[in-house]
Order: structure tokens, then C-alpha cells, then sequence
């Protein structure tokens, strides 16, 4: 009785508190109620790590997006429309993992943020404004030889995204592709295709989604064969590997796929025999197929893409350059299949030699065009990606590209697709690059990179930024019939600093965990005098929830 009479006592003088601010005609009430609120917001920001981290000045309000959230005692806090928890902790063996794996400074600044997927009957915009900050404080500074307590995660950012398929229920069974590479390649951890190959020949738990691969590989002993062969069966893909002949030049190798697919036993099946490389990479296997599915298969069909460089096709000619996917009927790989001998004499192979060697591309187009009246059915959503230097202008376009290749470095670029790719396992293909803007001047090309703008989007997020360029000449339009005319670069103009994607998991939980990755010393990053951007490495986690509803 006591305790019940004491709550309700205090509950009686709040009330009537609150009743006399209310009836102060000088008050103003939602200045009151702001303040409040204010309050509240401290409270929880209070809750700082021990050894409180300096700050980089980044930040501010935070801009809810109404989905509301609850905290437990350990600062954890879930959504009260989902069953799935968010931790804003500080992982310090996981934080020790990175600074090693991205060779870190041992003190770098730290974000952890939620996005909440919600799927939606839209269309896919090039750019989605969010309305919420992407930071809600000001930035962590973590050293990981000390250890930090939990924070109250804040409200998720909430991505809207249509209602794309996701990677699991794609169906290839009407394709076959033909690989030709070596072993050597295809066990060497910085050019092997395993791990992309199982993103789009299998349903991502170790099952074939129908598409069937055909893998030559040169100079392979029979155990190597066999090994090649176990590796990709062990990930779920339908593989059939060979021993291509050492005595055929590589531009005839190439050519050789042709007759090998369509004489395979599964070949009659299908509809659309594929001469690809072995980095070649297909991010959006639905989109792919439905694309396709626009022809008549039934037809000898020859499709595929040009370079991005006009150089290459004046240099080359018009025809599918095969990084990008050359896309074959059955009707059309008979006929180069009959006439195969004709097609790879010595005077053929000299012809296709435009100075930098003999050409498979070449040899497969004149075989086409001198032996049949089709030509080549232009599909530009496929991507050669002849391009130098730093990719970021291509991938942070916004686009939703049908096939990506020149993405292991050497001369070309190195990106990551099996990791961009992730993101789709959770809001579905079209989300895989989707541009994402907050309101703090950030902008997420998911599964790429975050940027930051500090001087505001003052330019076209329509046109690519030139980030790269063409070579070995570069006439400073090579790009524009496919691209179109691209805006100046962002590098060394302080006004612009982005983190770059390294590595994306998913979580057993149906989230996908992105780690994207700034260091201070980038040269890219620098203002006008040189001077960098940043003093400190950066990391910015984000973990994308799916769907709740």
C-alpha cells in the first residue's frame, strides 16, 4: 500500500507540473517539448566509450525516419517492427582484425550504422534521397589497444528499394558458358573466378540455379583437371572442365569455345551458348536473362557489346568485345561450329591481327559475317570496362549494369563484385550500385563506397564522373559515344573523400554486413595545396536489415 500510495503521489505532483508549464501563457510549449527532447537525445549520446575518443567534427542532428526503436540496459536496441537486434559495441577483436587485414594505423576513426531495407512497389532510381543523416554524432576515434562500452545504436537509416528479385531465385538454365584460362589463373587466390562464379551459377547455399559452365583450361595435367572440376562442384556450380589444345594459338582457343559448346550434350537445351572471360562477372542474373529472353533464340542471333573506347573499335572494328559476354544462339553457333576449319586457317589469323596480336574477337566476327547475313545485336548494358585508373566514376554512377570484366588489376582496375553483390542477398538485385543520398551530403553507392561531399552535390549526379581514362590515347572524348560526356574528377579538390568497400559478409541473421575503408594517405583524397583531407584512417560499417514487413 505504501509504495503503490508514494508512485501514485508522484505521478499526481508531475502531472500537475506539467498541467502549470502547459497553462503559462508566456511558455512557449513546443520550444518546451524541443528542449525535452534535446535532453533525451544528450542522454543517450552521453554514453561514450571509456577514454572518451577525440572527435572529427563530422556530424549532426539526426533526421528519424519514424521507424521506432527500443533500448535494452547493454545499449542495444531493436526495431519494434522487426524481430532482429541492433549492437552498437565496440568489437575490439574485430576492429584488431581490420586494422591488420586493411593495414591500419592502430587508431582510426569508427562508424557503425543500421540501414533498414524496405522493399517497395518503385521503380529503380538512378539516385534516392533518404532525408536522414548518415552521421547522427560526431565520429569515433578508436584505438585498438584500449576497450570501449557499448553505445545506443540510433535510429536506422531507411533505404526504400524496389522490389527486385533477390540472387537465390535466379534461373539459368537456358545458358551455357564457355571459360578458357589456365590453372594457373584459376587457383592463383588474386585471379581465381571460383568465388564470382558461384554468385551467378548457383542460388548462393551450394546449389546450381541451371546454368552450366564449360571450362577449358591450358596445359592441365589430369589432376588439375579433377581439381578445378571438385572445386566448383564443392560451391554448387554445373561444371564440365576440359584440357584446351596447347597447340592452338589463344585467339583460336577463344574461337574453339564455340564448336566445344555446341557440341556439348547439354548444348541442343539450351538457348544461348556464352563465350565469356574468366573475369567476366554478371552482378544482375534476373535483369540478364530477361534481357535476353527480348530475342528470338530461335534464329542465329549474334549479341554482345563495343568497347567503351571508340580507339579500340577503330583500331579492332565493330564487333563484341568478349570481356563484356558474347551471346551466341544455338542456330548461330552451328553455323560457326561447321565452318570452324574455315574460320582459323593462317590466313585468318593473320587478318585478325590489327597489331597487337591476333584477336579471338575478330576471328569469331568474320566467321559470323563472312558465312552468314547477321551482325552484331548491340546490348550497351553489358560492360567491357576498357578503362585505367581509379573505377570509382563508373561504379558510383548509379547505374544497374548487366555484366562487369577488367576487375583484377594489372594494367585494369581492381574492384570487388562478389562483394558488392552481397548487398542483393538482402534487398534484391536492383539494390547492387543503387545511389543512396543523405542528407549530410553523403552518398552510398551501395556496395562501392560511401562519399563524402563536404562542400555540397553541387554538380549532375546524371553524368560520370572521370575518374578513369581511356588508353593508350587519350583524345579526351574516346568515352562519350557510350558514356557521354563525363564531369571533371573530384580527386585533389577537397570536395570529396570517399570509403571504399573491401569486404561484405552475410550474416546467418539474413543481414549483410559492409565494410568500406578510407585511408588517410589515399592520394585521391588532398585539397588543392596538397595537404590531406583527413589525418586518420577510417572505417564506416554498415548492416543492412532486411525487409521487416
Amino acid at each position: 500500500m505504501r509504495n503503490t500510495f508514494t508512485r501514485a503521489l508522484i505521478l499526481t505532483v508531475i502531472m500537475l507540473a506539467i498541467g502549470g508549464i502547459l497553462l503559462r501563457s508566456d511558455m512557449d510549449v513546443q520550444s518546451a517539448l524541443a528542449r525535452t527532447a534535446a535532453s533525451a537525445r544528450e542522454a543517450i549520446s552521453l554514453q561514450k566509450p571509456m577514454s572518451k575518443p577525440e572527435s572529427a567534427g563530422w556530424g549532426g542532428p539526426a533526421r528519424t525516419s519514424g521507424n521506432e526503436i527500443s533500448f535494452a540496459a547493454d545499449g542495444t536496441a531493436a526495431l519494434s517492427n522487426s524481430s532482429r537486434t541492433m549492437a552498437c559495441d565496440y568489437d575490439m577483436e574485430k576492429l584488431r582484425k581490420w586494422k591488420q587485414q586493411f593495414h591500419l594505423e592502430e587508431t582510426f576513426e569508427y562508424t557503425k550504422r543500421y540501414v533498414q531495407v524496405s522493399r517497395r512497389d518503385i521503380p529503380r532510381k538512378s539516385v534516392t534521397e533518404l532525408g536522414q543523416n548518415l552521421l547522427v554524432d560526431a565520429v569515433k576515434v578508436v584505438d585498438v589497444n584500449k576497450q570501449y562500452q557499448s553505445e545506443a545504436c540510433p535510429a536506422p537509416l531507411v533505404a526504400p528499394v524496389t522490389k527486385s528479385p533477390f540472387p537465390s531465385t535466379a534461373n539459368a538454365s537456358d545458358f551455357m558458358f564457355g571459360v578458357s584460362t589456365t590453372y594457373q589463373r584459376f587457383t592463383d587466390p588474386r585471379t581465381s573466378p571460383i568465388n564470382e562464379w558461384s554468385y551467378w551459377l548457383t542460388d548462393g547455399k551450394g546449389h546450381s540455379n541451371g546454368g552450366k559452365l564449360v571450362l577449358l583450361l591450358l596445359n592441365a595435367t589430369d589432376g588439375e583437371l579433377e581439381d578445378a572440376h571438385n572445386q566448383l562442384t564443392n560451391v554448387g556450380i554445373d561444371v564440365d572442365v576440359y584440357r584446351s589444345d596447347p597447340n592452338l594459338i589463344m585467339a583460336v582457343r577463344y574461337l574453339a569455345l564455340v564448336p566445344t559448346l555446341y557440341q556439348h550434350p547439354a548444348g541442343s537445351s539450351k538457348k544461348w551458348l556464352v563465350i565469356c572471360d574468366d573475369d567476366t562477372f554478371f552482378p544482375s542474373f534476373h535483369a540478364l536473362a530477361d534481357r535476353l529472353a527480348k530475342y528470338n533464340h530461335e534464329r542465329p542471333m549474334y549479341i554482345g557489346t563495343f568497347s567503351e573506347d571508340v580507339n579500340n573499335i577503330q583500331r579492332h572494328g565493330s564487333q563484341a568485345f568478349g570481356g563484356a559476354g558474347v551471346f551466341l544462339s544455338v542456330p548461330m553457333s552451328k553455323i560457326v561450329s561447321e565452318k570452324y576449319d574455315s574460320c582459323r586457317t593462317e590466313q585468318k589469323i593473320l587478318e585478325s591481327n590489327t597489331g597487337w596480336g591476333p584477336q579471338g574477337d575478330i576471328i569469331l566476327r568474320k566467321c559470323i559475317y563472312e558465312n552468314s547475313e547477321v551482325k552484331l545485336t548491340l546490348l550497351n548494358d553489358l560492360w567491357q570496362l576498357d578503362l585505367f585508373g581509379d573505377p570509382s566514376g563508373f561504379y558510383e554512377s548509379g547505374i544497374k549494369p548487366l555484366s562487369l570484366h577488367h576487375y583484377r588489376g594489372g594494367i585494369w582496375h581492381v574492384a570487388h563484385p562478389w562483394h558488392y553483390t552481397k548487398v542483393a542477398h538482402v534487398c534484391g538485385e536492383d539494390c547492387t550500385l543503387q545511389r543512396f543520398q543523405t542528407a549530410d551530403d553523403f552518398i552510398i553507392s551501395n556496395g562501392f563506397s560511401i562519399a563524402y561531399y563536404p562542400q555540397g552535390i553541387d554538380f549532375d549526379l546524371d553524368q560520370f564522373e572521370a575518374t578513369f581514362h581511356p588508353a593508350p590515347e587519350d583524345k579526351g572524348w574516346n568515352l562519350d559515344y557510350k558514356m557521354g560526356p563525363q564531369r571533371a574528377s573530384l580527386h585533389k579538390t577537397g570536395r570529396k573523400i570517399s570509403w571504399d568497400l573491401q569486404e561484405a559478409t552475410v550474416n546467418d541473421d539474413g543481414s549483410v554486413t559492409q565494410v568500406y575503408v578510407c585511408k588517410h594517405d589515399d592520394w585521391r583524397w588532398k585539397n588543392p595545396d596538397e595537404t590531406p583531407m583527413t589525418s586518420r584512417d577510417g572505417i564506416i560499417e554498415l548492416v543492412w536489415l532486411p525487409d521487416a514487413w
